[in-house]
């Protein structure tokens, strides 16, 4: 795949499944917009690996939950950049995937969906509102949203974490719809349990285990297995895919509840 000269913005890049994606584009030649919350200089060394990857790397501090941040960082990134091509969508609320330490639904309040709700949803709408004049500059491109399988196949029922993906791929299918005559794409990749990022990293050792078994592919994903599929539908090798739920996660979705 060739990204040479793209322009990429990856929300939630500074570590994790983010910075896989961000490292996986520039290998690729691209410009990577590296956004970050807090850690400013984990979101450096990111984009400095772009850079010693052969791309470019510009790490830029946004809430992705708020608009004007987001605005403000759109703006820098196509100042720098002269536009924009893709846009990843990463970034969501903090969560761990520990069964053990997870809410009932009976001790779920509704505060909790909303937490998930913003970091999903609307750091989304947020940021595919700030990116669209410069995607229709460039008369066209392609958004990759982060969904998960457990839409599909909730395994453990983390119930605010889960609603908030579902309503995540409905959004994304909606602005597919709505988008596709300006040539603008929307997708979504729904990783399962991926290790290490920071939210599986309680996730127990048997619980990892349990999973992998019941995996055809008999692992876990690593981040570097989900870069793959974004740039995928990222690329023109997906032109004319849109409003897809690509699932990535060795093929458990396939097995039984």
């Amino acid at each position: 795949m060739d990204f040479q000269g793209k322009a990429i913005l990856v929300t939630g890049a500074g570590r994790g499944i983010g910075a896989a994606i961000a490292r996986a584009f520039a290998a690729e030649g691209a410009m990577v917009v590296v956004n970050y919350l807090r850690n400013q200089s984990a979101a450096e060394a990111v984009a400095a690996e772009c850079r010693a990857l052969g791309g470019d790397g510009l790490p830029l501090r946004a809430d992705v939950t708020d608009a004007a941040a987001v605005a403000g960082m759109v703006e820098t990134a196509v100042a720098e950049f002269g536009g924009l091509d893709v846009v990843v969508n990463n970034a969501f609320a903090p969560y761990v995937f520990d069964p053990d330490r997870r809410r009932m639904f009976w001790e779920t309040e509704w505060g909790d969906y909303q937490t998930q709700i913003d970091g999903a949803l609307k750091s989304t709408h947020a940021v595919c509102r700030a990116v669209l004049p410069a995607l229709r500059r460039r008369g066209g491109g392609s958004i990759v949203n982060m969904a998960t399988d457990l839409v599909a196949r909730p395994t453990v029922p983390y119930h605010d974490y889960t609603t908030a993906k579902a309503a995540l791929i409905g959004f994304s299918r909606t602005l597919a719809a709505e988008l596709g005559p300006f040539g603008i794409r929307v997708n979504c990749v729904a990783p399962g349990l991926v290790y290490p990022t920071d939210a599986s990293r309680s996730t127990p050792e048997p619980v990892k285990d349990r999973i992998a078994a019941l995996t055809p592919l008999g692992r876990i994903a690593t981040p570097e297995d989900v870069a793959g599929p974004v740039l995928f539908l990222a690329s023109d090798w997906s032109r004319f895919m849109t409003g897809q739920t690509l699932t990535v996660d060795g093929g458990l979705v396939m097995g039984g509840l």
